[in-house]
């Protein structure tokens, strides 16, 4: 059984989908004033996973360029959707094989990235990844009722997969 927390990043990533679903390449690479677009959403929210938990959890190279396109600070793009879509669904499936391992003992260890121990241990940075996700979540809802979208999903939705369950 995963961590409470894995499952709950999940359920973040779930929600993702779910917010997203039915939006067209056009509508996912329109950028909005200073916001990036939603394609870019996609990629940004794959490239922290793969830093994470592919490549400093598993020494792994999944996404080659992805964190110049889409990594913090790089300048604004607008990627194809089903690209993005790609990259996630690799990243996700990937990082999935780390976080199955993930005990309580374990996310009070340290990743390290270039020799150097990360400065927030295991447990935080999925903390982080998981409010990382509403965050992002939060800006392509906002962006969609924007371009006009309706019928959006009403936030939080179906929590019986995520529901709280003591350790």
């Amino acid at each position: 059984m995963p961590h409470l927390l894995v499952t709950q990043l999940r359920f973040a990533r779930s929600e993702l989908l779910r917010c997203l679903e039915g939006l067209s390449d056009e509508d996912a690479c329109r950028r909005l004033g200073p916001m990036n677009c939603i394609s870019w959403i996609i990629g940004h929210l794959a490239n922290q996973e793969h830093a994470y938990w592919v490549q400093m959890a598993q020494g792994r190279e999944l996404a080659p360029g992805l964190h110049e396109r889409v990594g913090p600070g790089r300048p604004p793009s607008t990627p194809p959707l089903d690209e993005m879509w790609a990259i996630w669904h690799q990243v996700t499936r990937a990082a999935d094989e780390y976080l199955d391992t993930l005990t309580p003992e374990r996310m009070q260890g340290y990743l390290e990235w270039e020799g150097q121990p990360r400065p927030e241990n295991i447990g935080t940075m999925l903390l982080r990844n998981i409010y990382h996700y509403w965050f992002h979540i939060g800006e392509a809802h906002a962006i969609r009722q924007q371009l006009g979208h309706t019928n959006l999903p009403e936030f939080v939705g179906d929590m019986s997969r995520a529901a709280y369950q003591p350790e």
